[in-house]
């Protein structure tokens, strides 16, 4: 379930129009088949012919397209520009992919990179291995609530106790309403178990036949930079094979990813910075 992209109030008309535009190429970005102007309508809180409006100015910029066929709306070329050269430039994806492109390989499951933005965990990468039978509940571009999901529990596990219930406080109406299975409560005792193992566990609680498992990463001087995560249907997440086989890899990776970003780090500090050690 996706949250709802609602477009903030501002003190001037025009920054009101960006924030609005800014709604809609979101929402736009994060629909795989297209989105419908009762859609974009519902999610960004717009009547039509200001939706209408927004979407054709994107569209004269080239960050939208409409198909002629049932006229849903796309990203355009434009934004695929931006899209690329934003991921060249962000650490962690441009680091990382080889590193979850060879997970997938070897385990020939789903792997996925995601980061923390605000309360919810976005999947920025997404590599499917070469099981046929796969599980798509977590997909590149998709939003959960912190905690949802197995690299989602990963980070909010990876947070500060203070930090974990102010979010989970914040999220209490959206995980009631929309993840009744996943309240505050029960995330909580989530989070503590994730600490114990070293490792987050999602046993189908989103998707019945949909597990994960995943780890959080850290930059060397203990922020949280993202997780990786293993995606699978339920007979692929059983003992022994995930203890044996994919928990290991994971591990493996995840530590090879950290490597690399300590390097990136280390790049960007003055020679007599002193470096803390990587959080396992």
């Amino acid at each position: 379930m996706e949250h709802k992209i609602l477009v903030a109030e501002s003190s001037t008309a025009g920054a009101q129009s960006v924030d609005r535009a800014l709604g809609l190429l979101s929402r736009i970005a994060r629909q795989t088949g297209g989105s419908s102007l009762a859609d974009l309508t519902e999610h960004c809180g717009l009547n039509k012919p200001t939706a209408r409006r927004l979407l054709l100015a994107l569209i004269n910029a080239g960050m939208v397209e409409q198909s002629p066929a049932n006229h849903y709306y796309h990203l355009g070329p434009e934004a695929y520009l931006l899209g690329h050269r934003a991921s060249e430039h962000h650490n962690l994806m441009r680091l990382a992919t080889c590193n979850v492109a060879r997970l997938a390989q070897l385990t020939e499951d789903a792997a996925c990179l995601s980061i923390r933005r605000g309360h919810f965990s976005l999947c920025l990468y997404r590599e499917d291995g070469a099981y046929p039978i796969r599980t798509h509940a977590l997909q590149q571009g998709a939003y959960h609530p912190l905690g949802v999901g197995a690299g989602s529990l990963a980070m909010l596990a990876a947070l500060p106790d203070d930090e974990i219930a102010h979010i989970l406080e914040a999220q209490r109406t959206h995980l009631e309403e929309h993840y009744p299975q996943l309240i505050p409560t029960y995330l909580s005792a989530l989070v503590n178990q994730t600490r114990e193992r070293g490792f987050a566990i999602n046993p189908g609680l989103v998707f019945s036949d949909s597990w994960g498992i995943g780890i959080a990463l850290h930059w060397p001087d203990g922020v949280l930079a993202g997780s990786l995560s293993l995606a699978a249907i339920e007979s692929r997440m059983q003992e022994p094979r995930r203890s044996q086989t994919l928990v290991p890899k994971l591990q493996e990776e995840a530590l090879a990813i950290e490597r690399l970003l300590a390097a990136e780090f280390s790049r960007h500090q003055k020679p007599s910075a002193p470096l803390a050690r990587s959080k396992q």
